[in-house]
């Protein structure tokens, strides 16, 4: 059975501040009330809600004007990051969201890593696009460029590969 609660923050995939949700025993006691995310709601707690809901309005504000901010300051960036590949050109390993929050992180962006929308490690060099879902439900856009760090390499030993010579396709 669902249990009543009204939120004392925001929880992804529930609801926000100042709401009352109903969510299962489970969650309840092993997530919610041990973090102080939540209480179970009852006449008294209720009472809470109107002044939660105003603190949780002002803070929207706030976060949204900081992502719109944000994701000025996003709208131009090129992430670099250069990658391992073998000779045929094919990555060793791949770009994850944790690697793509270390670049942005050494270009000075304190982004968390929920806010990255990769739905799978990138396996492929080139230019990729990657959105970010920021607060407030705010979207930004930034490009990744993923360099191939062997492919100098493989080229050099392409071109030392011997050419055939007339005399080698006569034998």
């Amino acid at each position: 059975m669902k249990q009543q609660l009204l939120l004392l923050e925001d929880v992804d995939g529930l609801g926000r501040k100042g709401e009352v949700v109903s969510a299962k025993p489970g969650f309840v006691r092993n997530f919610l009330l041990p973090r102080h995310m939540a209480i179970i709601a009852s006449s008294n707690t209720l009472r809470k809600q109107e002044r939660l809901r105003e603190e949780r309005e002002k803070q929207a504000v706030i976060d949204r004007q900081e992502s719109e901010l944000l994701a000025k300051q996003l709208e131009g960036v090129i992430l670099e990051i250069k990658v391992k590949v073998d000779p045929e050109g094919h990555m060793y390993g791949s770009v994850s969201a944790f690697d793509v929050l270390h670049l942005f992180e050494n270009q000075g962006f304190k982004i968390e890593r929920k806010f990255i929308q990769l739905n799978r490690p990138i396996k492929e060099t080139g230019l990729h696009k990657i959105s970010l879902k920021l607060k407030e439900g705010i979207l930004a856009i930034c490009q990744l460029k993923i360099i191939p760090e062997g492919m100098v390499a493989a080229g050099i030993e392409a071109v030392a590969a011997p050419i055939p010579t007339e005399e080698s396709k006569e034998s």
